[in-house]
């Protein structure tokens, strides 16, 4: 059953909510959950998607990785579902006052969400790693073979690679973690580090975990709903 009451009474009587996201937070909106049963992460490739997303694979096997990027990654047909919408209104209420999420596909933007912390980056930036001009999603995805800036350095998107540091985003986001008086953590098995480790630093009153199965802490959260996000975001006020 889900306990929706308790939910929306924490959510009404907070003033200082944060919201921490995973991959079940765009599966509504058709996007796999790369780590479930028939997600990227199990399924069988010459080598394993870690090695394929690494910095070193990119910058060694620069026309492979983008093979791979562009068959997974173009992530631009997709719109937001209920829980982006949703997160976007409390947003203009005054309550939300942060969205830190895992996800690249950039739907809490397209939302319309404006506090978004991405801390493993987004599709929708690319920068030439030789002279560091910006390009769209479009050109990059478009492009033929290995997206090439006019200067002729390579056009890298601003996805974090395994091998690489998380951006600035994510101590912005342990900031407002510490500052929450509830932290929302939803579709995410919290089990990625270091993005899961980020729950250490909540110290507010209410700890809310929405995932489809249990999270290594479910002990910590005063509020815990086994459930399909769309089901309990269709019912908040």
């Amino acid at each position: 059953m889900i306990n929706i009451e308790k939910l929306q009474t924490i959510i009404d009587e907070s003033n200082y909510i944060v919201f921490f996201g995973g991959a079940g937070v765009s599966t509504s909106s058709g996007i796999p959950d790369f780590r479930s049963k028939d997600g990227l992460y199990n399924q069988k490739f010459k080598l394993s998607p870690e090695i394929m997303l690494s910095s070193a694979y990119f910058y060694a096997n620069t026309e492979e990785f983008y093979k791979f990027y562009k068959d997974k990654f173009n992530l631009l047909k997709y719109e937001p579902n209920i829980v982006h919408n949703y997160l976007y209104k409390l947003e203009q209420k005054g309550k939300l006052k942060a969205i830190i999420t895992q996800n690249i596909d950039g739907l809490h933007t397209k939302a319309g969400s404006k506090n978004v912390y991405e801390i493993h980056g987004t599709v929708y930036k690319n920068h030439c790693i030789r002279c560091h001009k910006e390009y769209s999603p479009e050109e990059v995805f478009s492009s033929k073979g290995v997206p090439m800036c006019k200067c002729g350095g390579i056009i890298k998107p601003d996805v974090v690679l395994y091998g690489e540091s998380l951006p600035e985003s994510f101590n912005e986001g342990l900031y407002q973690i510490e500052k929450a008086d509830t932290l929302i953590v939803a579709g995410t098995s919290l089990n990625v580090y270091p993005a899961a480790s980020m729950i250490d630093y909540f110290r507010g009153k209410h700890l809310i975990i929405i995932n489809k199965s249990p999270t290594p802490y479910d002990y910590k959260a005063d509020l815990v709903i086994q459930e399909d996000m769309k089901k309990v975001f269709e019912k908040l006020k």
